[in-house]
């Protein structure tokens, strides 16, 4: 009994929309190209050589997603900034190392896919791409029938970036004196929102109307702060010796990371503000502040390690460039107490 052949049709995958998914990524990559960049999207493989400028370049990779964030993505009909939030989870990470991002390449996979939904992620993805200076080159739109109910996709990043060998930062030579100087968050960034979507779910809707001057629904899903171009220009002119990025585990975790065996940093509470964000989360979650620390950045969302005497300079600098800065805490000898102390 002959039987009619299958075909990709039958499968659930829909070619011609990944044809026209291409057709609308192709404008949004071209905007990020930059110096490197041999050949980008379309082929097997994306080319770049490293810059010139740089005599004994080290790269630097990182890789992440958007965590459970992407949950809410699909409960809004959000789509259009979880694709920065995704760039920067990498790129900010990269840049810890003292590197300058090059390039990206990201990962959408999905049961049937929406033209629409995944230019709006792509787009998201470019723009983080844009803002931090690096060259979206390449990814992966997988369609898998079956893998995923319908509506939802999921998302991962891969970054590489490049440092000069003699300035790598380690944070072997942090020292106790030092300041710690921390960078304003943009709001929860993408760590946390297991516990967000608790504290949605016990608010139910009485949820306020705005949190921060923003809508409710846009202030949680506001996207994570791009650090790089600022740092890297404050990188450029003062001896900063650690960077931490504040993603999950929060402060307390994120910040010793970076420090030689025997220091701690002794963070003064007050120092920064808590946003109204902030202040809804802890109060609807019911923990106290130490948990607050672990759980979410707690509107620190990048901390800046340097001598006492170059600090307020480069606080300045960081300042004229648009971050909000505040200057947490300091360094100490660890002694018998936590690596970060909160008092």
């Amino acid at each position: 009994m002959s039987q009619t052949p299958l075909s990709y049709k039958d499968a659930g995958v829909d070619i011609v929309a990944g044809d026209a998914l291409v057709e609308r990524i192709k404008p949004l990559a071209k905007k990020t190209m930059r110096e490197g960049v041999l050949a980008g999207i379309g082929g097997f493989g994306a080319l770049f050589e490293v810059p010139k400028r740089y005599k004994e370049p080290v790269l630097v990779s990182g890789t992440d997603g958007v965590g459970t964030k992407l949950k809410l993505a699909f409960e809004w009909n959000m789509h259009d900034t979880v694709g920065i939030d995704l760039v920067a989870m990498s790129v900010n990470d990269v840049l810890v190392q003292g590197a300058e991002p090059l390039f990206f390449l990201d990962y959408f996979a999905c049961g049937k896919l929406d033209v629409d939904t995944a230019a709006a992620v792509v787009g998201g993805i470019a723009k983080g791409c844009e803002l931090s200076g690096c060259a979206l080159i390449g990814g992966e739109t997988a369609e898998m029938p079956g893998m995923y109910p319908a509506g939802e996709y999921d998302l991962a990043g891969f970054a590489v970036g490049a440092v000069e060998k003699s300035k790598i930062l380690t944070g072997q030579n942090v020292q106790a004196g030092d300041v710690v100087l921390g960078l304003a968050s943009s709001g929860v960034h993408s760590n946390g929102f297991s516990l967000v979507r608790k504290c949605l779910e016990r608010a139910g809707n009485n949820t306020p109307s705005t949190l921060d001057g923003q809508p409710f629904k846009q202030a949680l899903m506001a996207p994570t702060r791009l650090y790089v171009l600022n740092v890297l220009a404050a990188l450029a002119k003062h001896p900063i010796k650690a960077l931490a990025h504040i993603t999950g585990g929060g402060l307390l975790e994120n910040i010793p990371r970076v420090l030689p065996e025997g220091l701690a940093a002794h963070l003064h509470k007050g120092s920064w503000p808590q946003t109204e964000l902030f202040a809804w989360l802890q109060h609807t979650a019911g923990i106290d502040d130490m948990e607050m620390n672990r759980t979410f950045n707690n509107g620190i969302g990048m901390v800046v390690v340097i001598a006492a005497d170059q600090a307020e300079a480069c606080a300045r600098t960081l300042r004229e460039a648009g971050e909000q800065v505040y200057t947490i805490g300091k360094i100490a000898p660890q002694g018998d107490n936590a690596p970060v102390v909160v008092n």
